[in-house]
């Protein structure tokens, strides 16, 4: 039996995932001495209320090794296989974090996967893997389809500003927008693991037709391409977002998920992103 293991940056409702059992570890946000669990103790919506009044930007750790213990000790007994899904490890320090925890489980089957991804897009491949395991698949196979899935996922977004990504350290190779591009609306992708830029508009309305345009230019237009939106604090937008992507790509569902406070921490209030998986070749 392969159990999946995912965490809080997947973007996941906490109750969905204790629904359906589906092992979930949070992300810690740090305000100054202060630490939070971002499953229990600390949701979106608190987190920009602190996040606006803060005079200082908090700061965000991976999950320590031991919340990851109790999860290997109770679902490898008896040879079964542990897949644990981390978010990028070019942006977070999950996926070393899982790996050092598997080292105190000699001789038990625990592989720990770099999805290279983050967000929404990170949620469809963690339920993907879920299903395949509750549907007989072993570890193997339900790996090379992760892979597979993490090749062919496309992430664009659009952010009010630089300034999260910039002074939280995660702008990667959009770092050269930064200066007197700060007051433009940037689109960027997230591309092999990291933020990359796409190109600059002066407004967030030119901004959000342009990222229609890259959307609507190799979304599969069909269910199979497993669209979501994310966001935070723009929830209206969202929904006039998925509505017109159901319309005009002729998918009947369009997830809409809450980003959670280790991704807003970067960022910011306002961002707006859609993930989907171009055909399989």
């Amino acid at each position: 039996m392969v159990t999946i293991v995912a965490d809080t940056t997947s973007s996941i409702p906490v109750p969905q995932a204790q629904e359906l059992g589906i092992p979930y570890i949070p992300q810690i946000i740090v305000f100054g001495n202060e630490t939070y669990r971002d499953d229990t103790e600390m949701d979106s919506k608190t987190f920009l209320k602190r996040l606006r009044e803060a005079n200082t930007l908090p700061k965000t750790a991976a999950p320590p090794p031991a919340l990851y213990h109790p999860i290997y000790d109770k679902y490898t007994q008896d040879g079964n296989t542990v897949v644990v899904l981390t978010p990028s490890a070019d942006v977070s320090g999950t996926f070393r974090s899982a790996e050092v925890a598997a080292a105190d489980f000699p001789g038990r089957d625990i592989r720990v996967v770099d999805t290279r991804t983050i967000g929404s897009g990170l949620a469809s491949i963690v339920l993907e893997a879920h299903r395949w395991a509750k549907e007989g698949l072993d570890a193997d196979t339900i790996i090379e389809r992760v892979k597979d899935m993490s090749q062919r996922e496309r992430v664009y977004f659009v952010v009010d500003t630089l300034e999260y990504l910039y002074k939280g350290g995660r702008i990667g190779g959009a770092k050269m927008l930064v200066g007197s591009l700060l007051q433009v609306k940037p689109i960027l992708q997230f591309k092999n693991g990291r933020t990359e830029p796409v190109e600059s508009q002066r407004t967030k309305r030119r901004a959000m037709a342009r990222l229609k345009e890259l959307v609507y230019s190799d979304c599969p237009h069909h269910d199979g391409a497993l669209l979501t939106i994310m966001h935070g604090d723009a929830e209206e937008e969202a929904q006039a977002l998925a509505e017109e992507f159901k319309t005009q790509l002729g998918i009947s569902s369009v997830r809409i998920y809450d980003l959670p406070p280790a991704i807003l921490v970067h960022a910011g209030p306002g961002v707006i992103a859609v993930s989907y998986f171009t055909e399989a070749k």
